[in-house]
């Protein structure tokens, strides 16, 4: 594939996440009353708890490592069901799959321009607020390479989690309920909503071997220093549960679209 023909997809989304400017304020407002919630909720359980570290996590950890989640959140979301079942309900879809490029690398480049304007208007002022709020309590070297190796993988990952969920759109032509269920076991646990840390030792331990984690968890942990990430031996099995899902996944969701596309039923068009 044409590295110009890449790069003119994902020119094409920037413009369009751009030409929607005021829904970006809008996610950026949403997340700062979710935030002040999450801020009053863990303030109470710490001050329940009675000591300033629960599960080995400080309230300032849990606060950067939420906020963050948050911002994380905004850039790897892709809305692939939603916009598959609409396509297939109109007839968009065919012509979808007649463009000269494979459907799946088509659907993943036409959502890198947003990504890349979230990256940039979302977790970096962010991650630059965090970090002035808390004095530099983020760490600063080499794991914000490792960090964002993580993220690209997390949302190659995500994509794959998508494309798994998506197909069954073929079937069904709506899969609200089922969108919802997803995105719900997914920010439940890859440690979006709560971090692992905070799960019951056995849950946790079943948790960290899953898909989600890899999403969430795993740049996160790489990007604050924890879990392990902090030595070699650590840092190499988190990458390598991130390529191993990756694999797994890329594999799965290419057998199940080639199987569930020739189920298509088309609707208006």
């Amino acid at each position: 594939m044409n590295p110009k023909r890449l790069l003119s997809i994902t020119r094409a989304g920037i413009m369009e996440a751009l030409h929607f400017r005021l829904g970006i304020f809008v996610t950026l407002f949403a997340n700062l009353i979710y935030l002040v919630l999450v801020y009053y909720l863990w303030k109470a359980i710490y001050a329940s708890s009675g000591s300033d570290v629960v599960n080995g996590m400080s309230f300032t950890d849990t606060m950067i490592y939420l906020i963050l989640a948050t911002a994380l959140f905004n850039f790897l979301e892709m809305f692939v069901v939603w916009d598959m079942s609409r396509s297939i309900q109109s007839g968009k879809i065919v012509l979808d799959l007649l463009k000269p490029m494979r459907f799946r690398k088509y659907t993943f480049w036409s959502y890198t321009g947003n990504h890349v304007v979230q990256f940039v208007l979302t977790f970096i002022p962010t991650f630059i607020v965090v970090m002035i709020v808390t004095k530099g309590a983020i760490p600063m070297g080499l794991n914000l390479l490792w960090f964002i190796i993580a993220t690209v993988m997390a949302l190659l990952i995500n994509y794959n989690i998508e494309m798994m969920v998506a197909p069954i759109c073929l079937f069904t032509e709506s899969t609200w309920g089922i969108n919802i269920v997803k995105e719900t076991i997914v920010l439940l646990l890859s440690g979006a909503s709560i971090p692992l840390a905070f799960f019951p030792e056995k849950a946790r331990l079943i948790v960290s071997y899953l898909p989600f984690r890899a999403v969430y968890d795993i740049p996160l942990s790489i990007l604050l220093g924890k879990s392990g990430s902090d030595t070699w031996s650590g840092l190499i099995n988190l990458f390598a549960l991130q390529c191993a899902w990756l694999i797994v996944l890329t594999i799965a969701g290419n057998l199940f679209w080639n199987h569930a596309v020739k189920k298509i039923t088309v609707n208006g068009g």
